[in-house]
């Protein structure tokens, strides 16, 4: 993340205050809240005028965000209340077009299309005897003619429905979707008010069971949903949704972006599961991908009308070297209404809360992140090397969602730490909710992979889990889905190695390496959880250490099922200790509902011991502690803590029922006493076993021990009072 005055300070008054004359209306009121974006007043001001002016020729010539917002319901195809059907389709390089398909013999002559303006067709086709002129569910396609005389045909890009018949073609064939009332899927549940505290599900419908297959949307709803609402997760981020041709890429490839994937099931399964979430009181985001699109041709944007730049930007600036695939020209009047409706479309028709935007680091640069290295200097932030068409889409992106749904949640994920990434446009920002704090998982990973526990530096652990911009809310994780791919561990893995096999039997021996393991797993969870951010990220499986990475079917693994699943079974067996991992997972989000630290005022950290390798802070009016030291437990270990009064534990990482040995005895309550102790009021002599972490919440401000100076200043620890 970049250097900043204010980074670590937990005032964010200034960011609920509503924009005033006092604030300047240039794209430059970021600038009060970060002073050391003042040098780059005139980019701010670029960017902002920028957006302006597409808010201003949008109103001009659409009537409006709103309205322009609403593109899926010109283009592709729409049903009329009369039975026909109108199809639009933007395509000006094609010389002449015509829609075929199942409905008219795959004729290519028989039902032309009109060339109006700006190079958009359209044809009506007029219902029979009541019927529509395109049954559900049959094929479609769009067929063109090029200036060079070639025909070429393409799916349809606005549309909802694809389905893939592998014995026929590896391409995917579009389908018109328009079932029957009685087949439609009728929402019930309204959506769940914005979460104060995000605790975010990430979640791969296809890998969501431990059969060997593509797990269904229907499945997912009936099975996993009830697990992540037990768990106390209020937020899901569902990944792979957009139609992807290759089920390898992880959902990052997208061919389709109207379509939801047919391989985990119909549209009408998906409603069902948002809208079953609903009900649970759980958000549901959806991972989008607007950083990038599949090269395809046959089944993708790619070459739609036979030209290289229609979508995306034309010859070498429109690939992407790294991910070989297509990027997009955000300056163009045509393909914002292509995005900025794509969004609407997910959250109108499918009742998607909010978005998770995928590669946002790709979207802000013209290097796109690839051979950069981000030192945190302010400079590389502004200049030729940011693309300003980017930031501006995700500027209009952001503004679109939080006013038309003002609940609404957006994330990004960037890894070069944009100031005002999260900061509103009224101030000069981009807009999103929150960022990810992709730091974390690095630094666990690195340490993991390098480093003795003895060397675990508790300095630089806090200072990367505290290390965020001021006034742009962080979501924090331990561990993320790109970790637990092919090649790479998960953490537990990484912990246990090959034990993991062989020794997470309740009825087996409690080696070291499992204890460790064990122990480390809870502890790094829950200091990210309450030092990391303003939300927490879980990547399913990972909450209860699953066993294995993720690779999913492909030619290198004979097209094998098996690691593209998650072992929902393991902490379902009450003889295997994964169950202590997904129980303690549990207790820590149902405690945190309780508490809400996520949303509390960032954390103040009063120890960070080297050499006990413990620390101590306090967030939401609890008292957290950790003890690192991979060998050494403390009786009566001193701690410093602002509020007096009598404290019990709420949530001990050493509880038996989550596979530790419950040294603290249950609902264990200590004391505090009226004694300056690093840096705070009081003091408290609490117990802690080696790897083992509390939280500890006041149950009274009544009484507390008044101390004696002249004593206490004979019994100092010297080494647990340096902070």
């Amino acid at each position: 993340m970049a250097a900043s005055a204010l980074n670590n300070a937990s005032d964010n008054s200034v960011l609920s205050r509503p924009a005033s004359d006092k604030v300047a209306a240039d794209g430059t009121g970021v600038v009060r809240l970060d002073p050391w974006l003042s040098p780059f007043k005139d980019a701010l001001r670029s960017r902002y005028s920028h957006a302006q002016k597409w808010i201003k020729q949008i109103d001009d010539t659409e009537g409006g965000l709103e309205k322009f917002s609403r593109g899926y319901e010109k283009f592709g195809f729409n049903a009329q209340e009369n039975g026909d059907i109108v199809y639009r389709e933007w395509a000006p390089n094609a010389t002449q077009a015509n829609l075929i398909g199942d409905f008219n013999g795959w004729n290519r002559e028989a039902t032309p299309m009109t060339r109006g303006d700006f190079g958009v067709w359209q044809v009506t086709l007029h219902a029979k005897d009541g019927q529509p002129a395109i049954p559900h569910n049959s094929k479609v396609k769009i067929s063109m003619t090029t200036p060079s005389g070639e025909r070429i045909e393409r799916i349809p890009v606005w549309i909802t429905r694809v389905v893939q018949d592998l014995n026929v073609s590896p391409a995917y064939d579009g389908v018109y979707w328009n079932p029957p009332k009685e087949e439609r899927y009728i929402f019930k549940n309204p959506r769940p008010p914005k979460p104060e505290s995000a605790r975010i599900y990430e979640a791969h419908v296809g890998i969501s069971s431990p059969e060997l297959r593509i797990t269904t949307y229907k499945e997912f709803t009936q099975n996993v949903l009830p697990r992540i609402h037990h768990l106390g997760y209020n937020v899901i981020q569902l990944m792979a949704i957009m139609e992807h041709a290759y089920y390898a890429s992880f959902g990052y490839q997208i061919n389709n972006f109207f379509a939801a994937s047919s391989r985990f099931g119909n549209p009408e399964d998906l409603k069902e599961l948002i809208d079953t979430a609903h009900g649970l009181g759980i958000t549901v985001l959806l991972d989008v991908v607007h950083s990038h699109a599949s090269k395809n041709t046959l089944d993708g944007l790619n070459e739609f009308d036979g030209s290289d730049h229609l979508y995306f930007h034309g010859g070498a600036r429109g690939r992407h070297e790294l991910w070989d695939s297509r990027l997009f020209n955000y300056g163009n009047h045509e393909v914002l209404r292509f995005l900025l409706s794509n969004l609407r479309f997910w959250m109108d028709v499918y009742q998607f809360d909010g978005f998770r935007f995928d590669g946002v680091t790709s979207m802000l640069y013209t290097h796109h992140g690839i051979g950069t290295g981000f030192s945190g200097g302010y400079h590389e932030y502004f200049g030729p090397n940011v693309d300003e068409d980017g930031v501006v889409y995700l500027m209009l992106a952001n503004e679109l969602l939080h006013n038309l749904y003002p609940n609404s949640i957006t994330i990004a994920e960037d890894v070069s730490g944009m100031p005002a990434l999260c900061i509103a446009l009224s101030l000069g920002g981009i807009g999103f909710d929150y960022r990810l704090a992709m730091a974390i998982p690095d630094l666990y990973i690195k340490w993991l992979k390098e480093k003795q526990d003895s060397e675990w530096d508790m300095g630089a652990l806090t200072f990367t889990l505290t290390n965020r911009r001021h006034g742009e809310k962080t979501i924090a994780y331990a561990e993320s889905h790109d970790q637990a791919l092919v090649g790479d561990k998960s953490l537990l893995m990484w912990l246990i190695d090959k034990e993991i096999y062989t020794h997470m039997s309740t009825v087996s021996e409690l080696t070291p390496v499992i204890e460790r393991g064990m122990s480390l797993h809870k502890m790094i969870r829950l200091i990210t959880h309450g030092l990391g951010g303003e939300g927490y990220l879980n990547f399913e499986g990972n909450e209860f250490g699953h066993p294995e990475w993720l690779d999913f079917p492909r030619e290198g693994n004979n097209n094998s099922y098996h690691y593209a699943r998650r072992q929902f079974n393991l902490p379902d067996d009450q003889l295997l200790r994964y169950r202590f991992l997904n129980e303690f997972d549990s207790n820590m989000q149902w405690t945190e509902q309780k508490y809400g630290w996520l949303h509390s005022p960032q954390a103040h950290v009063s120890l960070k011991n080297e050499q006990d390798k413990v620390i101590v802070f306090e967030r939401a009016g609890l008292l957290w502690i950790f003890n690192f030291h991979p060998s050494q437990s403390y009786t009566d270990y001193r701690v410093g803590v602002e509020h007096a009064g009598t404290y019990q534990i709420v949530v001990d990482t050493d509880k038996s029922t989550f596979g530790g040995f419950g040294r603290n005895v249950e609902g264990t309550r200590f004391f505090t006493t009226a004694f300056e102790w690093n840096g705070r009021k009081n003091f408290a002599q609490v117990y802690l076993p080696t790897r083992t972490a509390i939280v500890s919440h006041i149950r009274s401000r009544k009484w507390s021990r008044q101390a004696d100076p002249n004593v206490f200043r004979s019994l100092l620890w010297s080494p647990r009072s340096d902070p």
